[in-house]
């Protein structure tokens, strides 16, 4: 059965392929993003500009709406000195207040769907506890707090959980994977001794959509090539 899903953060690496999977699975799909990206050779989706950092709320008018996720994040990794007040708030206002603006607007359409599912993300260094990360680590750990709960508060008509991945080869994390060496040796860094993909994560956020993910809700999930729990002896 064909479902409607709104996506934020549509047009480039993560966002974009779960845009595609969807797609492809024959869903209407509604993308808002600052750009259409690559988004051009998509079919069964509807664009619309969007920018989450903005004061307004997008214009949207659907009767019911089975899924909601939202991508937008940022890697603003730097000492804990050099980073000023503002770059938490900037860090929170993509992260967090982008997310609860947009989902308080389409509230009631996911309350009208028979089986609605939120995705947020995360990122493993809020639980590993990495070193410049602060700024991210702080807006991501509300994320996970918020994850929780709003799975505790829309129990059990919505359901709602969150996908912590380690880095992956998207065009946010460029800067950090620039060259096949640096791929590589973020690579060593994981159990499983590679970056992640999209694709990788992608397909839990179609899962976290589906039916088959029912009985699923409050949980964040790390899809991070072991990094949170593994190490190397």
């Amino acid at each position: 059965m064909s479902k409607h899903y709104l996506i934020i953060g549509g047009s480039t690496g993560i966002g974009l392929q779960l845009v595609r999977n969807l797609s492809s699975e024959g869903h209407e799909v509604t993308v808002l993003s600052r750009n259409e990206g690559e988004l051009t050779n998509v079919t069964n989706i509807n664009h619309m500009v969007y920018d989450v950092t903005s004061d307004e709320l997008p214009d949207l008018s659907m009767e019911k709406l089975d899924g909601f996720v939202y991508c937008p994040g940022s890697i603003n990794l730097k000492p804990f000195h050099r980073l000023k007040p503002s770059d938490f708030v900037d860090d929170f206002q993509l992260n967090v207040i982008g997310g609860i603006k947009v989902l308080q607007h389409i509230l009631p359409a996911l309350k009208k769907a028979e089986n609605p599912s939120i995705v947020f993300f995360s990122t493993v260094a809020v639980q590993q506890g990495m070193g410049f990360h602060s700024s991210i680590a702080a807006s991501k750990g509300a994320i996970e707090g918020l994850t929780k709960s709003l799975a505790a508060e829309f129990a059990p008509k919505i359901r709602v959980n969150c996908i912590a991945p380690s880095v992956t080869d998207t065009p946010l994390a460029e800067r950090l994977l620039s060259t096949d060496e640096k791929k590589e040796a973020s690579g060593k860094r994981h159990a499983l001794n590679r970056v992640g993909t999209p694709e990788d994560i992608a397909h839990m956020a179609s899962f976290l959509l589906s039916p088959k993910s029912g009985w699923m809700t409050g949980q964040i999930l790390g899809v991070d090539g072991g990094m949170s729990t593994l190490r190397s002896i």
